[in-house]
């Protein structure tokens, strides 16, 4: 009994160690241990967006789950392009990650002047969604119009002029399919370098409306000091749950929704995706992220699995691709 005991305990050491030793053979990313070291996440978007609000969220929260510092790297300039280029030639190694929206992703592709320095769909994975806010449409308070309905039917006795953050971005792009949807109505979009100029443009009358993400538009509406006339989705803001949808009022074809979203570098094992995925998903539950949220008007939304996330991509990068090749915007590459 002694002797086959003595075997028996010699016999689990010894694949003990032979465990140890496979597994000290096997990439840093296969190790049960990863993370190992700090991990980065970028902001696409400067200090004070809802972009980078989101990613100094995020941070200690993740840091808590995945036991180590995670700290976040401002990589803003071009909408979200510098910060998407700087993932997409990163070491795919776990240890950087993007957070950022839909314009580098699914808009730009198609819209960009010049053409991107990265591949969007070959360079670039996604992990999950973050957040969504929709688009919103609202006017100066002496336009007489009181919906969307109206303030068509108004386009079509004189020219109503929407203001935008620029050419080519998803609020450009949304006014397009308005202007789609409304043939017989004198719509007007006027671009402008982002959406505080537009903004204070329409808060003093110089154009009829903006529409741009709903953040930017929050408090403008909630004091009155602009009148908002439609949500661009499907269902109403949690925000602003007193606003009527475009699908509501009768134009179905007029849906944008910008989102926020958490990637890395192609090629990212997908033993870490799938770790990082879960430690994001926890994360979205604390309290202090759905705080933060909440106070930057960002409705959490979450891929229940990375592979979601990326068909929801896919399709997003097919929408507004074909949105801008019908409206003129696509670039000839």
């Amino acid at each position: 009994m002694m002797r086959r005991n003595s075997r028996g305990v010699t016999r689990r050491r010894s694949l003990a160690a032979l465990a140890v030793a496979a597994i000290a053979l096997l990439p840093a990313w296969a190790r049960a241990d990863y993370p190992e070291k700090v991990i980065t996440l970028i902001s696409g978007f400067a200090p004070g967006g809802s972009t980078d609000i989101i990613a100094r969220a995020l941070a200690p929260a993740m840091s808590q789950l995945l036991g180590v510092p995670v700290i976040v790297d401002v990589k803003a300039g071009a909408a979200g392009i510098v910060g998407a280029d700087f993932i997409a030639k990163a070491k795919p190694d776990g240890y950087t990650f993007l957070v950022t929206t839909s314009s580098p992703m699914a808009i730009l592709p198609h819209t960009s002047e010049n053409p991107l320095p990265y591949d969007a769909q070959k360079d670039i994975t996604g992990i999950s969604l973050i957040g969504i806010t929709p688009e919103v449409l609202a006017i100066n308070t002496k336009v007489p119009a009181k919906n969307l309905k109206e303030l068509v039917e108004l386009a079509k006795t004189r020219q109503v002029t929407i203001g935008s953050s620029g050419t080519g971005g998803l609020p450009h792009l949304v006014i397009e399919l308005l202007r789609n949807s409304t043939p017989n109505a004198k719509i007007l979009h006027v671009p402008f370098k982002s959406a505080a100029p537009a903004l204070t443009d329409t808060l003093g009358g110089h154009v009829d409306g903006i529409f741009v993400d709903l953040p930017a538009l929050y408090v403008q509406i909630k004091e009155n000091a602009l009148h908002g006339i439609a949500v661009a989705n499907e269902r109403r803001s949690e925000f602003l749950p007193d606003m009527p949808t475009t699908v509501e009022q009768g134009f179905p074809g007029v849906i944008g929704v910008n989102w926020s979203g958490l990637f890395a570098p192609a090629n990212t094992p997908k033993p870490i995706i799938d770790k990082v995925h879960a430690a994001l998903l926890a994360a979205m539950k604390t309290d202090p992220v759905k705080k933060v949220l909440a106070g930057a008007a960002v409705e959490p939304s979450v891929s229940a699995t990375p592979a979601d996330f990326q068909k929801f991509i896919a399709a997003e990068y097919d929408k507004w691709g074909k949105v801008a090749k019908d409206a003129g915007l696509a670039q000839k590459r």
